[in-house]
């Protein structure tokens, strides 16, 4: 059983999201509710929680502020947000949990049900996702949750992505890999915009790693570590506009 406590400054979100538990997620108690960012720190110093779910623009005090008055989180955290597109981005390079308003069932109980698997958030996730959304700025590494823990992985060390049927193996320079429960296309959607290009259905590849591109019919790269990784025919004008040649 995951003892919650909810907090969003709009009440009608808060009693939806308490009905919604109620109704879809049985494995969570729900401790307290509230619309003041103040209360609900109280609260969680208080009742020590299992979980909050938290709305990130609140007036008085945002659920940042309200975080770092905390100090070390010892609980599982999923944020509420009405975000645009950069910061969703945001949200997938730090690996957190969040839900997007108006809330959608599913993706609540998925959301339940990773936050029974884990045991709290690593506090470098916080920080790479904070930076982002009040920088600006894309970090430079990107956040691979794993058996027991959160890896944190440098853009520029990461060599190619590989789908393997739900999942993503990601593959670094210096031989090692991990095993990503996100799609190939979940991957891309972060990756994109960082010199990232998806160049077949199965391979998503750093750009900054090819050594070769070997021309025809079944045209193909070399990546860093002469691995040789296919190029889909649809493609290759993709990767011309990226650099001028072919």
């Amino acid at each position: 059983m995951l003892r919650a406590i909810l907090i969003d400054d709009e009440p009608d979100c808060v009693r939806l999201l308490a009905l919604q538990l109620k109704e879809h997620c049985p494995q969570v108690q729900i401790l307290a509710q509230f619309t003041s960012s103040e209360d609900g720190l109280q609260a969680i110093r208080t009742l020590s929680p299992d979980l909050v779910f938290l709305d990130i623009e609140m007036p008085e005090m945002n659920g940042f502020a309200l975080l770092e008055q905390l100090g070390n989180i010892s609980f599982n955290l999923i944020f509420i947000t009405a975000y645009n597109e950069f910061a969703l981005k945001a949200f997938r390079f730090s690996a957190l949990d969040y839900l997007l308003k108006p809330l959608d069932t599913n993706e609540l109980q998925e959301a339940v049900r990773k936050a029974e698997k884990r045991q709290h958030i690593d506090m470098r996730q916080f920080e790479m996702l904070r930076s982002q959304l009040l920088g600006g700025q894309y970090p430079q590494k990107i956040a691979v949750p794993c058996q027991g823990g959160v890896h944190f992985v440098e853009l520029k060390e990461l060599v190619y992505c590989e789908a393997e049927s739900n999942y993503t193996r990601l593959f670094l320079t210096n031989g090692k890999n991990y095993l990503l429960s996100k799609t190939l296309r979940e991957v891309q959607q972060v990756l994109e915009e960082r010199n990232f290009l998806r160049v077949h259905r199965q391979y998503l590849v750093n750009l900054d790693h090819i050594k070769m591109y070997h021309k025809g019919e079944a045209a193909y790269l070399i990546m860093q570590g002469d691995i040789n990784i296919p190029v889909a025919k649809n493609q290759k004008d993709k990767l011309v506009q990226k650099f001028g040649w072919l």
